[in-house]
Formats: C-alpha cells, sequence, structure tokens
C-alpha cells in the first residue's frame, strides 16, 4: 500500500514539478500566436478550451492501454510500479510535450515532418513508412478488439460489428475535429478517468492487501523485465503512439502556455489510471500466478470485466463492456485522422502542393483506410504484438527529435537525450530478442543491443563534442 501511495504522490509530483522544469526549458510565450488561429481551416484547425483538449488528448493516447498494458505488466509484480512513475515522469510525458509543443512551433505539422527537420531527409524517409504503418496496425487492432466483444454481447455477428466499427472510425477521421471529437470524445475521457477512480477506492475493499516493492517480490518469475516491461507497459509510461496524436490537439490550443495540460499532464493522468490497474490486477488476484491464469484463462478484457463487476457490481459491468468497445474506438479513429494528415504531409513534401477539397480528403482517408480494413481480418493479438516495438521505435525516434531541437535552440538537451538513450537500449533488445523481432536467444540479444546502443551514443556524443576533440588533433599555425 506504501508503494502505491508513493507512486500517486511522485506522479503528482511530476506534474507540477518536473513538468514546470521542462516548460521553463523549453519557454513558451502566450503572446505568439498559435496554428488554431494562423492556420485555422475548419476542420484540424481550431481553437478549443485547454481542459476539454486535456480529456481528448487523455482519450486519443489512453484507449485500452493504460488499462491491458498495465494488466499485462502486472504480471511483473509491483516494480511495474517504478517503470509506470519514472518511465512517465522523465520518459512519456516529456515525449508527448515536446511532439506537441514542437508541433505548435511548426504550424501543426505532424511527426515525421518533425523528424526531418531535426534528424535528416533519410530520417524522415523511413519514420514516414514506420509511422504510417504503426497507425494502421493501431486502427487494425482497434477494430478488430471491440468488434470481438460486440459479437459476443450482441446479436450482431463478427464481421457485421467489424464493418460497423471501421465504418464510425473512418467518418468521424474525416469530420471537423469540434463536430465528435470536440463534443463527445472530452465526456468518454471523463467515463475514462471515473472507472479508474472507482477501481482505485475499490481496491481497498479487496480481500487482498494492495502489494508493496520488496528485494523478495523485486522479481516475481523467470520474465526478464529487461527490455519486455518497457514495451508491455507502453501506454501507461512512455508510447510512440502518443506523438502522433500530440499534433492533433497542437492545432487546437490557444497559448503556449496551455501545452503542459494538456500534453504533459494528459500522460501523467494516463500513468495514475495505468497505475491503478496495475495494482487493482495484482490485489483482486492476491500473486502474479494469479492474474496470469485470470490472463490466460479469458484475456486482458475478462479480466476488466471480472474487477469491475466485483468492484462495482452491474453498473461495473456495464462501464467495462463499455470501456472495452468505446475507449479502442476511439483511439481507432484518431490513428485513422493521423495517418491521414501525415500523408497529406508526405504528398505535399514530394508534390510541393497542398491537397485541397473533399475529393483529395477522400482519396488520402482510402489510401490509409483500405489495408487498415484489410487487416481487420487478421487475428487481434498477432496485429498487437507488432504493435509494441514498432511503437516503441517511434517513442525513440521522438525524444531524439526533441533532443536535437533543444541542441539547435542551445538549451538543456539531457531531459530529452537520458531518456532517449534509454530507449534506445530497450527497443534494440527487445527486437533482437522478441518473437515478433529476431527472436534471438536473450544473452546474444543483449549483447547486439548493446552493440547499437554503443554506436547510438558515440554518434550522438561526437556531434555534441567532435569539434572538440579535432581542435585537440589540430595542428597550430605558424606566425607569420
Amino acid at each position: 500500500m506504501v508503494t502505491f501511495f508513493a507512486s500517486i504522490t511522485l506522479l503528482l509530483l511530476g506534474f507540477f514539478v518536473y513538468g514546470k522544469v521542462v516548460e521553463r526549458i523549453i519557454g513558451v510565450d502566450d503572446q505568439r500566436q498559435t496554428p488554431a488561429y494562423t492556420q485555422q481551416d475548419g476542420l484540424d484547425y481550431m481553437p478549443m478550451s485547454w481542459w476539454k483538449g486535456s480529456l481528448i488528448q487523455l482519450l486519443n493516447i489512453a484507449g485500452l492501454g493504460p488499462i491491458f498494458g498495465a494488466l499485462m505488466g502486472a504480471l511483473y509484480g509491483p516494480i511495474a510500479f517504478i517503470w509506470i512513475v519514472v518511465g512517465t515522469i522523465f520518459g512519456g510525458a516529456v515525449h508527448d510535450y515536446f511532439a506537441g509543443m514542437m508541433s505548435l512551433r511548426h504550424n501543426g505539422e505532424q511527426y515525421p515532418s518533425l523528424v526531418g527537420k531535426y534528424l535528416g531527409k533519410s530520417a524522415q524517409a523511413i519514420i514516414n513508412i514506420v509511422s504510417i504503418v504503426l497507425m494502421i496496425l493501431v486502427a487494425a487492432a482497434f477494430t478488430a478488439g471491440p468488434a470481438q466483444l460486440m459479437s459476443e454481447v450482441t446479436p450482431l455477428g463478427f464481421t457485421t460489428s467489424i464493418v460497423i466499427v471501421f465504418a464510425y472510425l473512418a467518418i468521424a477521421a474525416v469530420l471537423p475535429i469540434n463536430k465528435i471529437i470536440g463534443k463527445i470524445y472530452p465526456v468518454f475521457g471523463a467515463i475514462l478517468i471515473f472507472m479508474a477512480v472507482s477501481i482505485g477506492v475499490g481496491m481497498f475493499f479487496f480481500g487482498n492487501p494492495i502489494p508493496n516493492l520488496t528485494i523478495s517480490n523485486l522479481h516475481p518469475d523467470s520474465m526478464p523485465v529487461w527490455p519486455l516491461m518497457m514495451v508491455t507497459i507502453s501506454c501507461g509510461a512512455i508510447s510512440g503512439f502518443h506523438c502522433t496524436q500530440s499534433p492533433i490537439l497542437a492545432r487546437t490550443l490557444k497559448k503556449e502556455s496551455e501545452g503542459r495540460k494538456v500534453f504533459y499532464g494528459a500522460m501523467v493522468a494516463e500513468g495514475v489510471i495505468a497505475l491503478i490497474w496495475a495494482a487493482a490486477g495484482m490485489t483482486f488476484y492476491g500473486s502474479t500466478g494469479g492474474i496470469q491464469e485470470a490472463i490466460a484463462a479469458g484475456g486482458p478484457a475478462a479480466v476488466v470485466n471480472e474487477i469491475s463487476i466485483t468492484t462495482l457490481g452491474s453498473f461495473g459491468g456495464v462501464l467495462a463492456i463499455l470501456g472495452v468497445i468505446i475507449l479502442p474506438i476511439t483511439t481507432g479513429d484518431t490513428a485513422l485522422r493521423s495517418s491521414r494528415m501525415m500523408l497529406a504531409d508526405l504528398v505535399r513534401q514530394v508534390t510541393k502542393k497542398d491537397l485541397q477539397g473533399k475529393g483529395a480528403l477522400l482519396g488520402l482517408m482510402a489510401v490509409v483506410a483500405v489495408p487498415a480494413f484489410l487487416l481487420t481480418q487478421m487475428d487481434y493479438s498477432f496485429l498487437w504484438r507488432y504493435v509494441g516495438w514498432t511503437n516503441q521505435v517511434v517513442a525513440t525516434v521522438m525524444l531524439w527529435t526533441g533532443a536535437m531541437y533543444l541542441v539547435k535552440q542551445r538549451k538543456f538537451h539531457w531531459i530529452c537525450s537520458v531518456p532517449a538513450l534509454f530507449m534506445t537500449g530497450a527497443t534494440s533488445v527487445y527486437i533482437f530478442y522478441a518473437p515478433e523481432g529476431l527472436d534471438m536467444a536473450y544473452s546474444t540479444s543483449m549483447k547486439l543491443g548493446a552493440v547499437i546502443w554503443t554506436i547510438v551514443a558515440l554518434r550522438f556524443f561526437w556531434m555534441l563534442y567532435g569539434h572538440k576533440v579535432r581542435a585537440l588533433f589540430r595542428k597550430p599555425q605558424a606566425n607569420v
């Protein structure tokens, strides 16, 4: 219980203290007009209140990530609390804040365009493809998941459910942001918070105590914490998907000082939600073995349903079903929306022309929607496995982009470069080790990951200090 309360306190302090530090380093100027006014187009660019933007951002970045991911992360025991707290404060919230603020400073540009400006055109070309693929995978996974549950709790078949869900995703992704997203999604964001708070209170009435982190439960089984936990708990700590969503809200902020509330604040809120669900899983089932058996028997959705019904009765069951259906849908449509925006930016860069009009909008939408729909026919768990490491590659590149932005601005870059170095190591080892990666032995994966990390670190430090090293070996010029 002490570990849980300490973790909640640290997350809140992270927003009020470290969030202020990050804001001061990047510098905000409320006299500078935001893209919501300078680029206002009645579709994506339009002013919106910060509180509404915060709830929409939370819903966009969350989906079922801080619930399902946290429950899977609970398999590692209370050490998951450490990653959620540290990852959120120093990684995820910084990542989301820079993705949003850099977009704000560059007329609402999408993540791949920001990468191109600060990491070069080659990196942009690669990340354009990776990001759009990630968005299509997320949209497909967040169609198949809720459609499967809909087919189980309603008379609708699976195929019919997929068509209904995907049709909504496609329509919401092309409507002006204030039509559906701006009006309904703040309500859904509030439901997500209500669910978490209710479960958080209900935990104290479970038969088992909330576990504390001790030496004996630091590592409960044979699963390697590094780097698996850093990918399993992504949306509750750091997730590359978020940097594709922050530019959506960057196009709606009225002033720069709202960025900390919308971007940094939403990520801290997601960290709190993930912390609650991870603690609830450990507490409800009493052990990592108990929650592992429950997930193996019915999947994370069944676990959410059981905990919700036990805590809140039939009302909790309704909330659980709504959550498992609505939350991924509201993330899936913004995934399609951001992929449509990325594709528009890519076409603009290649052709030097802006695509305008309803025909161009629908054409862009079709390019990303068709493959997403086709992928919905695949197994949900298979799709989600590949979302995991792709997601963290995107997060790592965004942190490096933020680091280079600060380097060029001659500001304190370590707030981005240290988590970037950390995620470079975690992601490299994971790709070598994971079954959906190269499926190598753990020791081999660690060694190869260390090689990749060393190359990236040396390149970064050479860029920073190479001129000083060269100066030491430069021959002094003779006096004439």
